[in-house]
């Protein structure tokens, strides 16, 4: 019974940790451009840089 009470105080930071993370990716904007990185590896470019 005494482990719970070290247990829950963990859970809970660790579960506001994760969702201040998230919180603060939302308002960062990593979540602004979902598409522009799966479509930009099909973009066929031109240049030879580093060949």
């Amino acid at each position: 019974m005494t482990t719970l009470l070290y247990l829950i105080p963990v859970a809970l930071f660790l579960g506001a940790l994760g969702l201040s993370g998230f919180v603060w990716a939302l308002r960062s904007g990593q979540y602004e451009d979902l598409d522009g990185a799966a479509e930009r590896i099909l973009i066929d470019r031109d240049d030879k840089r580093g060949r």
